[in-house]
């Protein structure tokens, strides 16, 4: 599929549009991670749609928590990116992990974003707002309210419930108030959507009477084509993970599955990426002695496609914990559209959806090194089996999860405001 473009204006349903929509996140490209690529996405379509899209983002500093290079120093500055008009405002960064650190970053941005647009952006139509950060629904619904405009919530992960879940939040006064505040937020979006089933059922039972709609993520097509992948080892079997580092992952298994794989020496172990527990992983692969692990960092999405498509079989793992059974991690698109078979470690929606209706892939229980290990052999064993689980996940992807008919359903919910 070809890189669509902008025209104007673009039809559906026999009906122009000229809607002025901005898109609020604190994480866009030139960083990588699945909403940068997500909504990136989405904004380039609904340009294509007709309509007028703006987006309004912290200067880029993510996954290292450092801003990067050519945006050092700024307190603002816009940008055209894919032709899209990019708004970026400072933010308040830092490598500490502590969780005052942390909310600082948070509400850094959602008290320059929302000086940023009431002083440089025009009023808009609908404002598309992305969480976590929880915090910037802050922004959303004061800037609703100046504006007199809709509000469209996007949830990609539950806060607080993850923080509270992974221990990543400790305190029961923020988190109570946390849960306050998503309530809040949620009873002032005019649309909800979520990118898991799981999520959008979660907020049913919170907001009954609010009007829910299903956004997964998934494949842009057109990324795949006119690439090569990257030169590989004569008969090297390579099994890769590549995204953030981060403590929802549980990337510990891909470690202990490693060190009871060391007596084949051609099976070999790429970790893509950069978080918070890298170096705690790095300290992990030197107790086990694990040289048939090799850790990269940070790659642009086409860098990352093309080690795609020299691997044997993308291994997609989470902490083994309930609330994870309403999640579809996001790096798992991208594999399957190339036809390589994954490895999933997550239970309940993911599972049903690619092993079991899809089949794309083998299960393996989340964290059990043990499980991964036999999977990975069970592959090793059969180029058949790898094959066949690979097309049959492309099939499915292709079919079911084309950010192009995503965005088109996206964009008639948006339209019905």
């Amino acid at each position: 599929m070809a890189e669509p473009e902008k025209k104007s204006p673009i039809f559906l349903n026999n009906i122009p549009h000229d809607v002025r929509i901005l898109i609020l996140t604190q994480y866009y490209p030139p960083e990588t991670g699945a909403p940068q690529n997500r909504l990136s996405s989405l904004a380039k379509y609904l340009a294509c749609f007709g309509n007028d899209v703006e987006v309004l983002t912290a200067m880029p500093n993510y996954p290292r928590y450092e801003i990067f290079e050519d945006y050092k120093g700024k307190k603002y500055c816009k940008e055209i990116l894919d032709g899209i008009t990019v708004h970026r405002c400072s933010i308040y960064v830092s490598k500490d992990k502590a969780m005052m650190k942390r909310l600082a970053n948070y509400f850094s941005f959602t008290t320059t974003s929302y000086y940023s647009a009431s002083k440089r952006i025009k009023p808009v139509d609908i404002i598309i707002c992305e969480s976590p950060p929880l915090f910037l629904g802050i922004t959303a619904v004061m800037l609703k309210r100046k504006w007199k405009c809709k509000l469209v919530f996007n949830v990609s992960d539950l806060w607080p419930e993850s923080a509270e879940k992974m221990d990543i939040i400790k305190n029961k006064l923020i988190i109570q108030r946390s849960y306050k505040l998503a309530n809040w937020i949620y009873r002032n979006s005019n649309l909800i959507s979520g990118q898991t089933q799981g999520i959008v059922e979660a907020i049913r039972k919170m907001q009954p009477n609010k009007k829910l709609f299903w956004f997964p993520n998934g494949v842009d097509l057109h990324k795949f084509d006119n690439l090569t992948p990257r030169a590989k080892q004569k008969n090297q079997f390579i099994l890769l993970y590549a995204g953030i580092i981060g403590h929802a992952q549980g990337l510990e298994v891909i470690l202990h599955a490693a060190n009871k794989l060391k007596h084949y020496p051609d099976i070999h172990f790429y970790i893509i990426g950069d978080g918070p527990v890298k170096e705690k992983l790095l300290a992990l692969r030197e107790e086990l002695q694990a040289d048939n692990v090799s850790f990269i960092g940070n790659q642009p999405l086409q860098e990352v496609i093309e080690w795609l498509k020299q691997c044997d079989a993308y291994i997609v793992p989470l902490r083994k914990l309930d609330l994870f059974k309403g999640a579809i991690p996001s790096k798992l698109f991208e594999p399957l559209a190339v036809g390589k078979p994954i490895l999933l470690g997550v239970e309940g929606e993911a599972k049903e959806l690619f092993i079991d209706k899809a089949k794309g892939g083998l299960f393996f229980e989340p964290e059990n090194a043990q499980e991964l290990a036999n999977g990975i052999i069970k592959l090793y064993n059969s180029k058949e089996l790898a094959q066949e689980l690979g097309n049959n996940g492309k099939q499915y992807v292709n079919t079911y999860f084309r950010r192009d008919k995503i965005a088109e359903a996206f964009w008639q919910q948006l339209r019905q405001l």
